[in-house]
């Protein structure tokens, strides 16, 4: 067994505190990663504080991981020792269903294992997330990362990062589209980074007039204040794809109005109550709601490629690990621009 320094959550009261476990010897097919970056992501609190049900304890959180190969098992053929990797939302697979086939292993038949917070596939050992040392996962769930980009920024890719991209790319958001972006947090302005360098038309929608700003410094060429009634009459029908990432609870029949024929509400935030829709907003220009869930490993690796190409990263504040308790707290008030991210070199 390999020894491995983490942090860790005893239940769902308690905060995060140092934790010593052990990840298991590789297998044929695995990869051994010294994590350098661990990225905060907001459902990390809600899973360390059980607030979906279910959660599994002690649980180490983290699931927007980057960092060094160390060492491969004996029939790894993608990665060697010094590579830069990514791990991201899901490590495993049943790899048998029409999804995992297609490579789209997000929407397994028998559900995707997690990064933490659940089972491995054998039933037995609990996964443990990237607030730790090292990591240890089959090759197939591993992402060849660029050295040429900021590796901090580059964690929240794996999460906040394709849960945006892969949604505009089954959109299929070329140059000259129409797109609107909902909340600007973690995932709205990865939304607006990748919307621009598709060739989009963006505007960014906030309820918060201060936005206007940060939205200009992400590449947005617009802005328009959502409780702005008549600014938002005059984007009806406009747009050709509009990007919810709005967590807090809202009405989609807001966003629909501004969509014009086939165009689409892409559903990335997850409100706590359900939304009602109004058919008739759907049947008018031939409207439609897609949800996303992050993309399957062979979209990870496109959309990592992609961002070395365009030279995209997440906007970040690194923290030491023992700060993550505070970061926590802060998330909560939207007190970060847009991503914590930890520096995993404080835990040695």
């Amino acid at each position: 067994m390999i020894p491995v320094k983490g942090y860790a959550a005893q239940s769902s009261a308690s905060a995060l505190t140092p934790f010593d476990f052990e990840r298991r010897e590789l297998k044929e097919h695995d990869v051994l990663v010294e994590i350098l970056f661990s990225g905060v992501c907001h459902s990390d609190l809600h899973q360390v504080r059980d607030e979906w049900g279910g959660s599994i304890y002690p649980m180490v959180p983290g699931h927007e991981i980057v960092g060094k190969v160390v060492k491969v098992g004996s029939h790894v053929s993608k990665f060697k020792a010094g590579d830069t990797a990514g791990i991201g939302v899901m490590i495993d697979s049943c790899r048998e269903c029409k999804p995992c086939k297609d490579h789209m292993e997000q929407y397994c038949a028998e559900g995707m294992t997690g990064t933490y917070n659940g089972y491995e596939r054998d039933g037995v050992s609990i996964a443990q997330g990237g607030y730790s040392t090292q990591i240890v996962c089959d090759e197939r769930w591993v992402y060849h990362v660029s050295d040429k980009l900021n590796l901090a920024g580059v964690a929240p890719l794996l999460c906040a990062g394709i849960t945006t991209y892969s949604p505009l790319r089954y959109a299929d958001v070329k140059p000259g589209d129409k797109v609107a972006v909902a909340g600007l947090g973690g995932l709205g302005h990865m939304a607006v980074k990748f919307a621009v360098a598709m060739g989009a038309e963006v505007t960014m929608l906030s309820t918060s007039p201060s936005k206007a700003e940060d939205a200009k410094k992400l590449g947005a060429h617009h802005f328009v204040l959502s409780t702005d009634v008549e600014a938002m009459k005059k984007m009806e029908s406009y747009f050709n794809v509009v990007v919810d990432a709005v967590s807090g609870n809202h009405d989609y029949e807001v966003y629909l109005k501004l969509l014009a024929v086939s165009g689409k509400l892409l559903v990335v935030g997850l409100p706590k109550d359900d939304p009602k829709v109004n058919p008739f907003e759907l049947i008018k220009n031939r409207r439609s709601i897609i949800g996303s869930m992050i993309g399957g490993t062979v979209e990870t690796q496109e959309m990592l490629n992609f961002c070395a190409e365009k030279n995209i990263t997440a906007d970040v504040e690194v923290i030491p690990m023992q700060y993550i308790n505070e970061a926590y707290e802060r998330m909560l008030k939207n007190d970060v621009k847009y991503r914590f991210v930890i520096d995993m070199s404080s835990l040695k």
